[in-house]
């Protein structure tokens, strides 16, 4: 079985957010800089103030990597897979699996949109897929 990750105070209106389908992401509310992973503190300006806001889900390509040597056993029957970065319109990069698509469909910069996958009655997790 694959580990699935557990929300806490700081990070549930992102999980909460991609239960719903939407990607809902943290926001600086003192200085407005987006910031993913959720976290406590602005890295800009060191505020503890925060907001949360809906993300279009859609980003380029950055980089990625195909994964042949399972880091749990649970995700050995799904070998090989690719992990993307992604630069989210809003700024920041997320990683996530490639949906729908295999390496030699990939090139730097191409846009992709995020998709959601339901693992457990609590848990949704993103994915990627090639836009267009």
């Amino acid at each position: 079985e694959k580990p699935l990750p557990e929300p806490n105070a700081e990070t549930r209106p992102f999980w909460d957010g991609l239960k719903e389908h939407r990607l809902v992401l943290q926001r600086c509310a003192n200085c407005g800089k987006v910031r993913h992973y959720p976290r406590p503190m602005c890295d800009a300006c060191f505020s503890l103030d925060c907001e949360w806001f809906e993300a279009s889900g859609k980003g380029k390509v950055h980089s990625w990597t195909v994964a042949h040597h399972p880091f749990h056993m649970g995700f050995k029957k799904d070998l090989p897979y690719v992990v993307l970065t992604i630069d989210l319109d809003e700024g920041v990069r997320m990683v996530a699996p490639l949906e729908g698509a295999t390496e030699a469909d990939l090139a730097l910069g191409m846009p992709v949109k995020i998709r959601y996958h339901q693992v457990s009655e609590s848990i949704t997790l993103p994915g990627f897929c090639i836009d267009g």
